[in-house]
Formats: C-alpha cells, structure tokens, sequence
C-alpha cells in the first residue's frame, strides 16, 4: 500500500515561496522537463501492493523515492546526507513532494528503495526509460556515437582483526600511463552532444577493447574513439559496413612519429569525441571519482542513476535535432 502524503498546510502555504533560488529554479525545470510519472510507472514493481497487510507501513510514493534517487545525484548526497537535507532544506522537501507535517524518508528507508531497484534490476529499466523519454522529443542525435571509458577506484581497503579484509573482491587493478589503479572501468557511448546512449560497468581489469564492439553495435554512420581502440582488424569490419572509423592513430611498430595526415586526422578526431568527457567529468565531480559502495551489482546501479541524473540534466540545455 503506498503511503497517503500529508495535505499541504497553512505552513506549508507560508513557506512556499521561501528556499534557494537557485535550487528552486533547478527544481523547477525538473518538473517542468521530467516525466516523474512515466518513470515510476517503468519501475512500479518494486512494491506489491498488499505488502502492509502482513504487517509493513505503508511505502513511500514511487514519485518521491525517486526524486530521492536523482535529487542525490544531482547534489553529490549520501543517504544520510539527503535525509538531513529533506529535514533542513525547504526547496528540496517541496520538491520531492512532502508537507512540513510529513515524516521525512530516513536513510535506511533510502537504501532499501536503492536495494529494490537493484533486486530488479531497474537501473538499467530507468536508464533505458531515460532515453526513450529524450529521443522522443528528439533530443538525441542519431547520427555519431562517441566511445570512452574511465575508472572509477574504489578504496584499497585493509585487514581486519579476524585476518580477513575490506578490499572490495570485485574491484580490481589496472594500469594506466604508468600509475596503478583499483576499482571499476565505465565504458560509455554518446552521441555528438554528451547525451549517454549506452553503457557498460565492469571490473577495471577489463580493457575497454572487450566492450568496444558492443557499444559500436548499433551506429550506422561515424564512430569516434581514442588511440586506445584503435586496431587495423576494427577499423576494417568498420568500414565495411559502411561505418567511418573515428579512431586515433598511434604509431605502430618501428614508426618513429605519425605522419602528418595522421596528425590531422587525430586532431579532428579529437575535436569531435572530446565531448564524450563531459559525463565523466560531471559524475566524477559529483562523487568524487571513487566508489561509494561494494560489489559490481551495487555500483553498476550506482553508476545507472548518475547516468539518468545526468542525461536529464544535459538535456535541459539542449534544443531539437531538427
């Protein structure tokens, strides 16, 4: 049974017009641009209805939890920090929906919505919902797809007094330009303008030339890609589908310097894939590069909402592809 929210009260029609502007005006474009309904809808599975009667309180509103969900991400909060920001902040307890006499969601009751979603796996559900939503108002290029990857680390961990350790057994070391790293790798496909179209969350071991041709799947026109993905076998099978091969050049064995035309060619290659980095750069920003959980499942999930939160947030910016 979904919880009733509390009617809204003379205090609640005293403070409305109170709250950070600009946190105010963010929020609004919120509800102006996202489809809150549809969303729950994808995902309304994660309550059966009739679960109060064996004894349960009655859940939260889906609309609610998941404002919870992106308004987290959008903030770089914790579960603690968005129940102390729901109790402490007038702009976001309007925007998620309660009154001033509401209860306010705690942070377990946070964590076990997040657990839900996992258990069903809706990050990809709400990714994929996300960018139906954003196609269909012709937000998204069709045309190009940009591909990158970036680590995320996660902490090293330690030993505890049993002999056992923290270490994040899914989490794994790589190298890159000369520094090792602990964590996940993100392997992400874009179009022209940063919208993230497709991804992959894997152990960060695993090179992004494995995911690579996956992501690439569906482009029918121009892929774009560093020096990294770049292999005379790809750029082929690419080409022969009619696909142009995007890819830096990097020198091969015995090649001293590339040539000119390869100088160019990376240049302009470069001018276009680098707009694949703005997702990294946002989500990064917003968690600080680093995990905030253990397990592939939980930060695979993690990494779906930082990625919905994101497209939402980038489109707000963008107009029609005519």
């Amino acid at each position: 049974m979904e919880r009733t929210p509390i009617s809204p009260t003379f205090t609640d029609a005293f403070t409305a017009d109170l709250g950070g502007p600009r946190a105010k005006a963010f929020f609004a474009v919120c509800e102006r641009e996202i489809p809150w309904a549809q969303l729950a809808e994808s995902v309304k599975d994660v309550f059966v209805e009739g679960d109060a009667a064996k004894g349960g309180a009655p859940h939260w509103p889906l609309v609610t939890m998941l404002k919870v969900m992106l308004m987290q991400k959008w903030f770089g909060l914790s579960d603690p920090m968005a129940e102390e920001m729901l109790k402490d902040r007038i702009s976001f307890r309007q925007f998620v929906g309660l009154s001033f006499d509401d209860k306010t969601p705690d942070h377990s009751t946070i964590s076990v919505f997040r657990k839900r979603l996992r258990e069903h796996g809706h990050g990809s559900t709400l990714f994929d919902k996300t960018l139906s939503i954003l196609r269909a108002r012709g937000l998204v290029m069709q045309e190009g797809t940009l591909i990158d990857a970036t680590i995320i680390e996660a902490p090293l961990g330690g030993k505890r007094a049993d002999g056992s350790s923290t270490t994040d057994p899914c989490a794994s070391k790589t190298y890159k330009h000369g520094r090792a790293y602990h964590g996940y790798r993100a392997h992400v496909a874009t179009d022209p303008r940063s919208i993230i179209k497709d991804f992959i969350y894997d152990s960060a071991s695993v090179s992004e030339h494995l995911h690579f041709d996956t992501l690439a799947a569906a482009e029918g026109r121009a892929i774009y890609a560093d020096s990294g993905c770049r292999s005379k076998d790809r750029v082929e099978k690419l080409e022969a589908r009619g696909v142009f091969a995007g890819i830096c050049h990097r020198r091969v064995r015995g090649q001293k310097e590339l040539s000119a035309e390869q100088k160019a060619f990376n240049r302009l290659v470069s001018g276009v894939r680098a707009m694949v980095e703005h997702p990294f750069a946002w989500i990064k920003r917003m968690t600080g590069g680093r995990t905030r959980y253990r397990g592939l499942v939980r930060n695979a999930l993690d990494f779906a909402l930082a990625a919905v939160a994101y497209n939402f947030k980038r489109s707000f910016s963008l107009t029609p592809v005519q």
